[in-house]
């Protein structure tokens, strides 16, 4: 089936706001190349789950793709339009398996040398709806905040070297009460410009208190929708001819139902997501706080997102990582404060992929240490302060 053929039939297995949202904007659909269709599918089928930030967005690229003529709209596609798939693409059941039809598009187009070319028409394209499109305002700058070193003692090393010559190094914090100020200046911040799921607090352990209007996810929190999901996988994998394609496509199936989660439906998709797309982040919580930061910045669209990462477990056999026995886990502060040291660099690159880079905020700290890093438009870049501060004084600085 070609997308001229589409009609509201098509659509009757998605969820009924996703339904809607494809049925307002049929005719567009029915407009769109195969090679292009899937991806925005892909998205759409998942409307009803998705956070505010991304609902708008879609809402938004629909309304631009109306606004223009057929003429407009064919200029636009035209890229797209120059591909060739195979006779198996047209007859997949893109509508209802989006994410493996662009799978299955992805390995033919490398396997016909035409990747360079779908690239090019994406850019094309992505750079055509963002000039036509207004960016999304913001009510305050954007914050974020990695919190590094839970249950180290002591470290020899230098810390934050990557960052440092983006801010000013401080070597003199007394850390005090640093990690409840820290949750409690993100809380303000939640009040004062109340978001949906736009400000953020991730543990990469048991979730220390915090302000009620911050959204908290948590690796110990999830501990059982950690051990289901491992179960889930040790029973797949122990079936005959289950490879990995055909385990990623089991995983993207499970509901946050299957996997005991039963609350904010979108909170809770969004952390089976994090669990079930995620490399390692059902093992290592290092891995799942970096993850999750990463996401909660790519789909959320935050004003605030503090990360505190906890001991991960040590480096074992791969079935004893995979194993969900519950047993007692050997942890590595120290080699997790070295992960930790680098997913807060990471952190701060993907805040500053987003827009407002320019005015955005970050800080770095070592927690129950002095050391820190703080970034933002008024200290300066590559600098050192040895001069006694409390961690209430860096907030004032990054959160201002």
């Amino acid at each position: 089936m070609l997308p001229a053929q589409l009609n509201a039939s098509h659509f009757v297995h998605y969820p009924p706001q996703a339904r809607g949202l494809a049925l307002q904007h049929l005719s567009v659909l029915q407009e769109a190349p195969l090679s292009f269709l899937p991806a925005v599918l892909r998205e759409m089928i998942e409307y009803d789950y998705a956070f505010p930030a991304e609902r708008a967005a879609m809402e938004r690229d629909l309304g631009q793709l109306e606004v223009l003529s057929p003429k407009e709209r064919a200029e636009w596609f035209s890229g797209f339009s120059r591909l060739h798939l195979s006779a198996a693409l047209d007859q997949f059941d893109w509508v209802n398996l989006p994410l493996q039809f662009t799978e299955q598009l992805s390995a033919y187009l490398w396997s016909t040398n035409q990747m360079d070319a779908f690239r090019t028409a994406a850019t094309v394209y992505g750079d055509r709806m963002r000039a036509a499109t207004a960016p999304e305002t913001h009510p305050a700058r954007r914050v974020g905040v990695a919190v590094i070193g839970q249950g180290v003692t002591t470290h020899e090393g230098q810390l934050f070297e990557k960052l440092r010559a983006h801010g000013t190094y401080f070597s003199n914090i007394r850390p005090e009460g640093g990690l409840a100020e820290l949750l409690a200046a993100a809380g303000s911040r939640a009040q004062a410009h109340p978001s949906p799921y736009g400000h953020w607090y991730i543990e990469g352990g048991s979730p220390a208190d915090h302000p009620s209007p911050l959204t908290c996810v948590s690796y110990e929190r999830l501990r059982a929708t950690r051990e289901a999901l491992l179960g889930q996988i040790q029973d797949q994998v122990s079936k005959p001819g289950m490879g990995p394609e055909a385990l990623r496509s089991y995983l993207t199936k499970l509901s946050p139902a299957q996997l005991g989660l039963q609350g904010d439906v979108v909170l809770d998709r969004f952390q089976v997501k994090l669990l079930t797309e995620g490399s390692g982040t059902q093992i290592f919580s290092t891995t799942f706080a970096q993850w999750a930061a990463r996401e909660v910045l790519r789909r959320a669209d935050p004003l605030t997102v503090l990360v505190r990462f906890a001991p991960r477990q040590r480096q074992r056999p791969m079935s004893d990582l995979l194993s969900s026995d519950g047993g007692t886990l050997d942890l590595d502060p120290k080699g997790s404060l070295i992960d930790a040291d680098m997913a807060a660099y990471y952190h701060w690159i993907n805040q500053n992929r987003l827009p407002g880079a320019e005015q955005s905020s970050f800080l770095a700290w070592f927690e129950g240490h002095s050391q820190a890093v703080a970034i933002g438009p008024a200290l300066p870049r590559g600098t050192k302060s040895d001069s006694p501060l409390t961690v209430k004084n860096l907030i004032s600085l990054v959160f201002g």
